[in-house]
C-alpha cells in the first residue's frame, strides 16, 4: 500500500543511520591501518595529489596528462595493496562496506526503490498493523495438534484429522526450510475455520524472521492493486511500485481467493501475476474456501491451469476449529 509521509521518513531515517554507520566503520578501519602502516596514508596522499595535478595539466591543454596519471596512480595503488597484504589487511579493508551494495544504502537504484527498501517497507507496515500481533500468536511455535480431532477419520485418506495435520505441518516446515532453494508454491483449500490462514501465518512469520520479503494480501486487496495500477491516475508511481513489488517479493500470500468480485479483467490480471511469479521463480501461497473444481469454474482455464500445474495443493479437512475452541 502507498506509504504516508511519516512512514516514508521513518524508512529513510534507517538509511541515514546506515550511511552514518558505513562511514564511521570506514573511518575506524582507515585509522587502524594508518596507525599500523603510516606509509599507506602517504601513498593515498600521493594518489590524490597526482589526480589533482592531472586535472590542472588537462586544463592547460596537456593531452598526455591522463595516460601518465593512470600509470603513476596504478603503480601507487599496487604499492598500497602490497603493504596492506604484508600487514595482514584485506585489499578492500579500507573501502566502504554497505548493508546493501546494490543501492549503497541509499534505498534507491536507478531512481527506483531498491529491493532492500521494499523489505524495510514490509517490516514497517507489519509493525504498524495488527498482522504483527497476529503473527506473534499464530506461528509454528504456537502450533498445537490438540485442536484437531483425534478420532474423526478422513475417508479418502483413511487417517484421522490430527494425523493428517501432522503431515501438513511437516510439509509447511519443509517449505520454509527449503524456501531459498526452491521458492515453491502452495494452495490451501478447505472450508471455513479449518486452519488455512493459521498455516499461512506460520509460513509468513518464519520467512519474515529469515529476512525474506513477504506480502500478505486478501484477494480483495490484490484486486485493488490490480485496478489501481491499471485505472487510477493519482499516486501513479507508488501504485506502479507496489504492483511491481507484488511480482517481485520473495513470497506473496493471497488469502481467501474467490471472495473477490471476479470478471475478465481480474482473471487476466490474476493469471499475469501468478504466471509472472512462476517465471521469476518467486514463491506464492494461496488459501481458498473453493475446491479445485470450483476454481476451474470461477476463473479462466489459464488461471486454473497455472495453479494446478505449478502449485502443491494441500486440502484441509475437519470441523470449524473456531467453533471447537
Amino acid at each position: 500500500m502507498p506509504l504516508s509521509n511519516s512512514q516514508y521518513q521513518a524508512i529513510m531515517r534507517i538509511y541515514n543511520e546506515r550511511q552514518y554507520e558505513d562511514k564511521h566503520g570506514q573511518d575506524r578501519r582507515r585509522a587502524e591501518v594508518y596507525a599500523c602502516v603510516p606509509l599507506v596514508k602517504e601513498l593515498e596522499d600521493r594518489i590524490a595529489s597526482c589526480s589533482a595535478n592531472c586535472a590542472r595539466r588537462l586544463l592547460d591543454g596537456d593531452m598526455n596528462a591522463r595516460q601518465e596519471m593512470k600509470a603513476e596512480v596504478e603503480a601507487l595503488r599496487k604499492q598500497k595493496a602490497a603493504l596492506l597484504a604484508e600487514h595482514g589487511f584485506a585489499p578492500d579493508y579500507m573501502e566502504m562496506r554497505y548493508h546493501c551494495p546494490d543501492c549503497q544504502d541509499t534505498g534507491y537504484t536507478d531512481g527506483k526503490k531498491c529491493h532492500c527498501f521494499w523489505k524495510e517497507q514490509t517490516k514497517l507496515l507489519y509493525a504498524q498493523s495488527n498482522i504483527e500481533e497476529v503473527l506473534a500468536r499464530e506461528n509454528f511455535a504456537a502450533f498445537s495438534f490438540d485442536v484437531y480431532d483425534q478420532r474423526e477419520v478422513i475417508p479418502q485418506l483413511e487417517m484421522t484429522v490430527a494425523d493428517y495435520m501432522r503431515q501438513v505441518y511437516g510439509w509447511c516446515r519443509d517449505y520454509v526450510d527449503h524456501f531459498t532453494e526452491k521458492h515453491g508454491n502452495l494452495l490451501f483449500t478447505g472450508g471455513t475455520g479449518v486452519g488455512k490462514t493459521f498455516l499461512t501465518n506460520c509460513i509468513a512469520k518464519a520467512l519474515i524472521d529469515q529476512g525474506q520479503s513477504v506480502i500478505y494480501l486478501s484477494a480483495n486487496d490484490l484486486v485493488d492493486i490490480f485496478s489501481g495500477n491499471k485505472f487510477r491516475t493519482d499516486s501513479e508511481e507508488e501504485l506502479r511500485d507496489m504492483y511491481q513489488y507484488v511480482l517481485d517479493c520473495d513470497l506473496l500470500i493471497i488469502d481467501d481467493l474467490g471472495t473477490e468480485l471476479n470478471n475478465s479483467f481480474v482473471s487476466s490480471q490474476l493469471f499475469y501475476c501468478l504466471n509472472e511469479r512462476l517465471v521469476r521463480g518467486k514463491g506464492t501461497v494461496i488459501s481458498t474456501n473453493l475446491s479445485v473444481s470450483m476454481l476451474r469454474d470461477m476463473y479462466s482455464d489459464r488461471v486454473s491451469s497455472r495453479i494446478t500445474s505449478g502449485y502443491t495443493i494441500i486440502p484441509l479437512y475437519g470441523a470449524d476449529l473456531r467453533a471447537r475452541r
